[in-house]
């Protein structure tokens, strides 16, 4: 799949404001308040800007977090980590690989079947459940 070059401006009109917020703008919404945070069902979770598949229900735990966190991603050709030092922290930011979006951080403190967390933003995601 080609890589989605878009500009700002294109991504702005396509999103909500929160949805720009998180995968454009690297932002973070607000623990416990995404609408996957505690979701259960078997699917897949897409990213929300371009539908490339990044997760799957068989990886998704409940970290305590608040936030989507799944022990690895559906595959590793789908996501990018980048060393993020803003906020006075040093991170692994997670990106989409086809388009660029913000989707949270990848943590060493998952379950022990990677070690790893990656804790991901909702608003990065789109869930298709399983039928």
């Amino acid at each position: 799949m080609a890589k989605i070059e878009k500009t700002e401006e294109q991504w702005r009109e396509e999103m909500d404001e929160e949805t720009f917020h998180v995968t454009r703008e690297k932002g973070t919404e607000r623990a416990f308040t995404g609408k996957y945070w505690d979701t259960v069902e078997e699917g897949e979770y897409l990213c929300t800007a371009c539908g490339e598949k990044l997760f799957e229900s068989e990886t998704k735990f409940d970290a305590g977090c608040g936030w989507p966190s799944f022990f690895k991603p559906a595959s590793d050709d789908n996501i990018e980590e980048i060393a993020d030092k803003s906020l006075g922290m040093i991170r692994t930011e997670v990106v989409c690989k086809n388009c660029d979006s913000h989707l949270g951080h990848v943590f060493p403190d998952g379950p022990p079947e990677t070690g790893l967390r990656y804790c991901i933003n909702s608003a990065s995601l789109k869930f298709e459940k399983k039928d």
